[in-house]
């Protein structure tokens, strides 16, 4: 009659908690969420398990129960492990319970799953383990009350209704009644809310007021009355109550938390400040976020704590945010971490935050006296709210969500369509050890900590890993200096793949972050640096927005994954100012126009070409473009039965833009000069609104053959079939029948080269061919749909008309469409590889899967194919030129390199020596890179793996103990340039691209640079000469900041001299000058609010490593000068130099007079002079 009585009524529930009618689940990749604030976790609904999780989770709230279960051992119940093998003896289900009442207690995660319990049942068994009462709500006030009507009332039998009695076998008087004999510690009471009208033959709820007592005694319902009353006290501690009708609804229970497991507190007490700012007698304790981070850390477990975490625990303490309280002062809270790690340990990810128990002694007796105060402040309110013996903690756990709730809400439980379905109540006089206060672990079996103290840590593992897949987005970065602008775009100066650098990077940071992260990850940057979104449209690389807002984090800017980012200055490149903005986005359109013929005469002819404008340029500067001096400007738009018509662009219209035209990329237009006679221009000076007069191609003859007429015009249609065009032409040329079946069409592009054949089944609309195109008849057949014609040829060079070409299968292998081209070119070896060319007739990525298909790597009909010597890598692997760096003039205990260094190199070694120009002294005057050999070496290896393999070539003949005796660089114009950090570091993770050279130099002693420490060469000035001692290399950790006093704090220690007796200055060497560091303040832009941090690492130092910092001793010394004799020379080379250049272009400017027969006067100028100007935004 009640079949479905437990089944879900989801239509009753939140439609937070369930869906229409669906199981709510878990995206598979992601773990499950932590606890909330009330530390309990609840049970996942499994659909239609609402009432056994209320059930489980009223036997989880009964300790005694719970601590029964744990009581027994791998004796009595068997192991989960053997439950499998056939002549074990494994109980499961209270196996699995155990686990589950473990996983409620201990693991951090907001609901457990009972899938593991509810395998074991079986669902088979009608076993109770529990009696319970049944009692009526029918006509019944209350339990009290029912309990009244069954256990103390009699019933008597007489009159008519005699009780038959049977030891005297006769009818007699009579009284019923029952009694509890015995009481148990834990009494389950069911209400009889669900019942049968009779009548109506229909089932019914009774939502009546039933109303129950949170304390009950039983000593009028017992048959033994005689002890004292506390043993008839039960306590109530747990309430299934149901809510929706009697055909289904939801189940979920009250609990009293007995053991004080949970955090018993509301959401408005959660966003008041634990502590009152008052009771903090040193107003001091509140402002210094050293005390106040140690004291929450030391309340942790492990004194261990999410990042995030503290933030949201320093709010709830204080009351105020990090942010609104300690940012203006002591920045963001990672960063204040960082700098305080004598005191905080980070983890590698700065997800996590330690407290070190070993810090200073000297920062411990500073504040450990108020700590502890302050301690006691932050604890006091929180052990108030949990341990009022007067309050009892309840909590409403509905399956998956636990939220606190007050003992006077029980009340609405008494009737309605949510109400009370069980109680339970338990002895009064069950007392709780005090150990077991607040501790989830009491009296849990060891096998069950250790599993979920391992669960734990798993799933803080698969948190920060989700967390870091959820916020983290790709960045694709294109670095200014490795671009040039051209055609209206930023092109790769060399390729996309070293042009581009790959940056993950959390979308909560500040876009100072990333710029930080940019700085560091670029240690070769020098001068500003700019972010800017770009966009890649058919013309190259636009930048469109500068980002702006330093404090503004990623999220709020919206950047997006794998959103392109340019790097650079924020004026130009190469030189040439950069048009930033939509308006201004390049648009490549395709341009019709009369070709011209060398005697400067227009011909009939219609040539193609493309061209890129900005679409914020006036539509009248085609004309420019093309050196046409006026003309009409045709626009081709496609009516509603998708036929193209040409229209024209009135005089007055030429004012607008290309945007406002609606122009787009790939559009066409039509240019005819004024002087054109033919159907284009104005007739009798009007102008016309359509043009579609050009029905016609051109075709010339091409096959060798001779024919009376070298080209002939074809009437036709876009819908007209090509290989009808190609036998027209066969006839009006008059040429061979036979030329029918060995012949294609090729189009002629403006430079009169022929370009891929027309498959003879294409309609000039799917061919893309223009009314007016000329077209080639050729000897021999197109490529069929299978097949790919391919341009190639010899080098990177390429001139107009040398290509050859080739027809082959687009399922041909790269390395067989070599091996055909080598063939073809008379060339053999297998030292040469393949670049497709690029749309800006320039090389691009090689095609390094020899393996790979045509087709797979998407190489097309009419595409460039470019032999380059050179044997490319393996696939994942560097071929690296490795060189020796020694230092000149610096004393190194690797004597073989030095007998050698005036030796001639064998082996093919050959010395090269880069001048360093102006070196602070005659010891680093040169840089000598002595070639060793090349590495070919997996992108994979590490960075001291290919240490490890340069100390094997054949041209290092000294040894080396180790390869942390070596420092890595890279060569940049014959000189080292960034320093590689990281011993176990991949060689693909410093994007070193397919041409860095490397050269390593030896160390005294091992090293092992962080990633905080900067190398820099620091010399002592010779006091009364202009000259400098040997260089000495320090490491300065640059972890608390890039200031010039930790600098000069650094320089000194190492020298052992006071700090404000020395003066440094970093040298310029390509400018032959010095520039002190002593008491030099940032400038500060004029748009910019805050004051710019005083960092050596931006403007106008751009430390890096390796540069060289003077030293001076201002004890001996203490004139301004750091320059050196050979800085003079230096520079006076560099006046004369200049002085050539001037004279050699007031000669060639004076030569061109000449020719030309005009006289120009050469405009004086002024000495030229190094300027260095900060161009702000100005947008």
């Amino acid at each position: 009659m009640f079949g479905d009585l437990f089944e879900e009524d989801y239509s009753s529930v939140s439609n937070n908690h369930y869906g229409k009618g669906k199981k709510l689940k878990t995206k598979a990749l992601e773990p499950p969420a932590p606890r909330e604030f009330t530390n309990l976790s609840g049970i996942r609904n499994q659909g239609g398990t609402c009432y056994l999780n209320s059930l489980l989770q009223t036997l989880h709230f009964t300790p005694e129960f719970r601590e029964a279960l744990f009581s027994l051992g791998p004796e009595e119940l068997g192991s989960l492990d053997d439950k499998d093998k056939p002549d074990a003896k494994v109980r499961v289900i209270p196996l699995q319970l155990q686990r589950l009442f473990a996983q409620l207690l201990l693991l951090d995660q907001e609901a457990a799953s009972t899938v593991d319990l509810t395998d074991s049942f079986g669902w088979t068994s009608d076993e109770e383990d529990f009696l319970d009462l049944t009692v009526a709500v029918k006509n019944v006030s209350g339990l009290e009350d029912a309990l009244w009507n069954m256990y103390v009332e009699e019933e008597l039998f007489d009159c008519d209704n005699l009780y038959h009695c049977g030891n005297c076998d006769r009818l007699v008087k009579a009284a019923k009644s029952a009694k509890l004999r015995k009481l148990p510690p834990f009494l389950t009471i069911s209400l009889l809310r669900f019942n049968f009208d009779f009548v109506k033959c229909e089932r019914y709820k009774e939502t009546s007021c039933y109303t129950f007592p949170l304390r009950i005694n039983l000593k009028p319902f017992c048959e033994q009355s005689e002890l004292d009353d506390l043993e008839y006290m039960y306590d109530l501690f747990s309430i299934i109550i149901h809510k929706g009708g009697c055909y289904g609804g939801h189940y979920h229970v009250y609990i009293k938390d007995v053991d004080h497991l949970g955090n018993w507190q509301f959401q408005e007490d959660k966003s008041k400040p634990d502590v009152n700012l008052e009771d903090i007698q040193n107003k001091e304790e509140i402002d210094d976020p050293l005390m106040i981070l140690k004291a929450i850390l030391l309340q942790e477990e492990s004194n261990l704590i999410p990042v995030d975490h503290l933030g949201q625990k320093l709010l709830k303490k204080i009351g105020i945010s990090w942010n609104k309280k300690y940012r203006k002062h002591y920045g963001p809270l990672r960063k204040f971490l960082q700098l305080h790690s004598q005191i905080f340990l980070l983890s590698s990810d700065e997800s996590t935050v330690h407290l070190l128990k070993d810090s200073s002694v000297k920062a411990e007796s500073d504040i450990q006296r108020n700590d502890q105060r302050l301690f006691k402040t932050l604890t006091s309110e929180s052990s108030r709210l949990n341990d009022r013996p007067s309050c009892p903690h309840w909590f409403d756990i509905n399956d998956s969500r636990v939220q606190p709730i007050k003992e006077k809400d029980i009340e609405q439980q008494f009737q309605g369509k949510e109400s009370a379905y069980m109680l339970f109540y338990r002895k009064s006089q069950l007392q709780r050890p005090p150990e077991a206060r607040a501790n989830p672990r009491y009296k849990v079996p060891c096998h069950l900590l250790s599993e979920m103290d391992a669960a734990n840590i798993e799933l803080q593992v698969k948190r920060a890993e989700c967390d870091s897949t959820n916020n983290n987005v790709e960045l694709h970065l294109h670095l200014g200096p490795h671009y040039h602008f051209f055609n209206g775009a930023l092109h790769p100066v060399v390729s996309q793949t070293e042009s581009m650098w790959d940056l993950t990077f959390d979308k909560r940071k500040t876009l100072r972050d990333l710029r930080q992260s940019i700085f560091q990850l670029l240690e070769f940057w020098e001068g500003d640096m700019v972010l800017s979104v770009a966009k890649f449209v058919p013309a190259g690389l636009h930048v469109c927005q500068t980002l702006n807002g330093d404090d503004l984090t990623l999220c709020e800017i919206e950047i997006a994954d794998g959103e392109d980012i340019f790097v650079w200055n924020g004026v130009e490149v190469g030189g040439i100012q950069i048009p930033t903005g939509s308006d201004c986005e390049p648009l490549l359109l395709n341009v019709l126009h009369v070709a011209t013929s060398s005697e400067g005469e227009e011909c009939q002819e219609l040539i193609e070409s493309p061209h890129v404008f900005p679409s914020n340029a006036e539509i009248g500067s085609v004309f420019t473009a093309l050196a046409i001096p006026e003309g009409v400007i045709l626009i081709n738009n496609t009516d509603s039965r998708g036929e193209e018509n040409w229209a024209a662009i009135p005089k007055e219209d030429l004012k607008k833009t290309f945007r406002e035209h609606g122009l787009r990329n790939g559009s066409s237009v039509l240019i005819q000069g004024s002087n054109d006679g033919n159907s284009l221009l104005t007739k009798q000076g009007k102008w016309i609104n359509t043009v579609n007069e050009i029905n016609w191609l051109q075709v010339k003859n091409l096959s060798q053959l001779e024919s009376e007429e070298e080209q002939v015009k074809i009437s036709a249609t876009l819908n007209t079939v090509v290989f009808d065009i190609r036998i027209k032409a066969i006839k009006e040329l008059k040429l061979l029948k036979e030329l029918a079946e060995d012949s294609c069409l090729r189009p002629i592009d403006r430079n009169g080269k022929l370009l891929c054949p027309v498959p003879d089944r294409y309609t000039l609309k799917e061919a893309g061919l223009k009314m007016g195109s000329s077209l080639g008849l050729c000897p021999g057949k197109a490529p069929t749909s299978s097949q790919l014609f391919l341009f190639f040829a010899l080098g990177s060079d390429v001139h107009p008309g040398t290509e050859m070409e080739i027809i082959v299968e687009e399922t041909v292998s790269v390395r067989d469409c070599l091996k055909i081209m080598l063939e073809k070119c008379g060339l053999t070896g297998d030292t040469w590889h393949l670049r497709k060319m690029d749309w800006c007739f320039e090389a691009g990525e090689p095609l390094c899967e020899e393996d790979a298909k045509l087709k797979e790597l998407m190489v097309c009909s009419g595409d460039t194919l470019l032999l380059i010597e050179g044997k490319l890598p393996p696939l994942g692997f560097l071929t690296v030129p490795i060189w020796w760096y020694q230092p000149r003039g610096r004393l190194h205990h690797w004597s073989d390199h030095q007998d050698q260094t005036d030796c001639p190199l064998s082996q093919g070694g050959v010395w090269k020596a880069s001048s360093t120009p102006g070196a602070p002294s005659d010891a680093q005057a040169d840089v000598s890179l002595w070639y060793l050999g090349d590495l070919e070496i997996s992108e994979d290896a590490t960075l001291g793996e290919l240490k490890s393999q340069a100390m094997t070539l054949p041209s290092l003949e000294f040894s080396i103990p180790s390869p942390a005796f070596l420092r890595a660089w890279t060569v940049e114009s014959k000189r080292p340039g960034r320093l590689l950090r990281g011993h176990q570091q991949q060689l693909k993770e410093y994007k070193l691209g397919k041409r860095t050279e490397i050269c390593l130099e030896p160390l005294q002693k091992e090293e092992n640079l962080g990633p905080w420490d900067l190398l820099l060469r620091t010399q002592m000035r010779l006091p009364g000469e202009r000259a400098y001692r040997p260089p000495v290399d320090v490491l300065w950790d640059t972890a608390r900041g890039w200031t010039s006093g930790s600098l000069r704090q650094c320089v000194a220690d190492v020298y052992s001299l006071p700090v404000e007796k020395i003066e440094i200055a970093k040298y310029f060497p390509e400018k032959f000058a010095w520039l002190p560091v002593s008491s030099w303040t940032q400038q500060t832009a004029k748009r910019k609010k805050k004051q710019q941090r005083d960092s050596l690492q931006g403007a106008p130092y751009h430390l890096r490593d390796g540069d060289t910092i003077g030293v001076k001793n201002l004890l001996v010394e203490d004139d301004d000068d750091f320059s050196t004799v050979r800085d003079d020379i230096g520079r006076e080379k560099q006046k004369e130099l200049a002085l050539g250049k001037r004279k050699s272009r007031e000669a060639l400017r004076s030569q061109s007079s000449d020719v030309f027969g005009a006289e120009t006067p050469a405009r004086a100028r002024g000495p030229e002079a190094s300027l260095s100007i900060h161009v702000g935004s100005f947008r």
